[in-house]
């Protein structure tokens, strides 16, 4: 039923709601895509007989596809559309997940986890831009944050069917139906979700900010009445084509301001909110939360439950973030996960401090266990209830429309980049700088982040898209 927006707008909401729910597989099979990997490593250390070396990179190739996916799937929205490399990424799932199934070298299986990583990495910046180009501004916020938790429920459900597949069979390594190893089905669960996204793609409308600019005003009217009722259907084509430079179609070189020959600060503010949001260290909880409880002395049973209890945190998070984004806005938020961040992740530095080393490992007393432990879920909470969600509305919709796509392109190479180095470089930390130290440079990391936000980002809550300022 279509619905009174807050400006007195017509919004078909069902349609809406259908477009962020197509749109948001993407962010589901970025989480399962990143999550499956978990389940498989000693299927990939046996089944191509790889040293710690081989299987790690193994492990983190997907993330240099992601980098790239997520240049070219940017620059590649402007020409295509948004929903044509929507469908391209969606192919490029199922060619990953089948293909790293039936992988029979490292080397085979390394090529297809980038194309994967190409999928991730295009789906990780398109979807959040898609659902901000078709939704009202004062539900934007609200709608694009759908993706994060989508993320999250992709990594569950990863872990959760890796778990059942291993349980099933024996173990990973062990033979399951057709007499393929357990770790191979693993991967192709992954057709179920990637083939569903393929489908429901065809089935949504294109965006039409993506239609005014190349010339397609009817198409793009048609799709924004069907959206938000026919009467400011024309007046909003009106606004899109004059936020659009007339002279040439979206390019790269839109990051320049011609004036001063120099990068776009909303550019540098789009690589900063890219670039904190990883190097404050999430993804350490994501890919070595087990190693890590493990390394200050619980035992493994129990390192799995606290990886369980951080997802259940993050959901609700991410709920608590989608009920105030679009009421107390996206720097706020920002603000406040920054600053708890330092906090937790300062008073998990100072925790380790006090542990002593037993037999190479860390042995916390039960009070700095303790500590250490309700540090870590409140920063995991604090995270998924500020930059996890608001980075990725940010990025969806700080651009004005003529340099979306390349600021989007910029951005996400530069949040993958660093998502890349945040990832290999935590064991090398662990080895020589240990876990306070590691831990101590992601705090003052989020302390930087704090100033960063003060001073350089503006806030977007229920601006409209067409009065973005670059």
């Amino acid at each position: 039923m279509d619905e009174a927006t807050h400006d007195g707008q017509e919004a078909n909401f069902a349609l809406i709601a259908a477009i962020v729910a197509v749109a948001t597989l993407g962010g589901f099979l970025f989480g399962f895509d990143s999550g499956v990997i978990n389940g498989t490593v000693d299927g990939l250390r046996q089944a191509f007989n790889s040293d710690e070396v081989g299987t790690g990179f193994n492990v983190a190739s997907m993330l240099l596809g992601c980098a790239v996916g997520a240049f070219i799937a940017g620059r590649l929205s402007d020409i295509l559309g948004r929903k044509k490399t929507l469908l391209l990424a969606a192919l490029f799932f199922i060619v990953s997940a089948y293909g790293s199934g039936i992988a029979g070298s490292s080397s085979e299986f390394v090529i297809y986890r980038i194309i994967g990583g190409l999928a991730v990495g295009a789906a990780s910046v398109l979807a959040p831009a898609y659902i901000s180009e078709v939704t009202p501004a004062h539900l934007r916020g609200r709608l694009s944050s759908v993706q994060q938790i989508m993320i999250i429920i992709g990594l569950t459900a990863a872990f959760l069917s890796n778990y059942l597949l291993a349980e099933t069979a024996g173990a990973s390594t062990n033979q399951f139906w057709l007499g393929f190893e357990a770790w191979r089905w693993m991967f192709w669960i992954e057709l179920i979700p990637a083939t569903i996204f393929l489908i429901a793609l065809f089935l949504i409308p294109e965006s039409p900010r993506f239609l005014v600019s190349k010339g397609r005003t009817e198409d793009a009217q048609n799709v924004l009445a069907e959206l938000f009722g026919g009467g400011p259907a024309g007046r909003k084509v009106k606004e899109i084509e004059t936020s659009i430079s007339e002279d040439h179609a979206p390019r790269l070189s839109d990051l320049m301001d011609k004036a001063s020959g120099k990068v776009r600060t909303i550019v540098w503010v789009g690589i900063g909110l890219a670039v904190f949001q990883q190097l404050v260290g999430i993804n350490v909880v994501f890919y070595y939360g087990a190693v890590l409880w493990q390394a200050v002395g619980f035992s493994e049973s129990d390192a799995l439950k606290i990886n369980i209890l951080s997802g259940t945190l993050s959901i609700v998070s991410c709920l608590f973030a989608i009920s105030l984004i679009d009421k107390i806005g996206r720097k706020p938020l920002l603000m406040i996960g920054s600053i708890g961040m330092a906090i937790t992740l300062g008073t998990m530095a100072v925790a380790f401090l006090s542990g002593s080393l037993v037999d190479g490992t860390l042995q916390l007393s039960d009070g700095a266990g303790l500590t250490a432990l309700i540090a870590a879920n409140a920063y995991v909470a604090l995270f998924n209830f500020s930059w996890g969600p608001v980075m990725w509305v940010m990025l969806g919709e700080m651009f004005p429309n003529q340099i979306r796509g390349s600021g989007l392109a910029v951005s996400g190479f530069s949040q993958w980049t660093a998502n890349f180095g945040i990832t290999m470089t935590f064991p090398i930390m662990l080895g020589t700088i240990g876990l306070t130290g590691a831990y101590g440079f992601y705090a003052l990391s989020a302390a930087i982040s704090v100033v960063f936000v003060w001073a350089m980002v503006r806030e977007t809550k229920g601006i409209e898209l067409e009065q973005m300022k670059g």
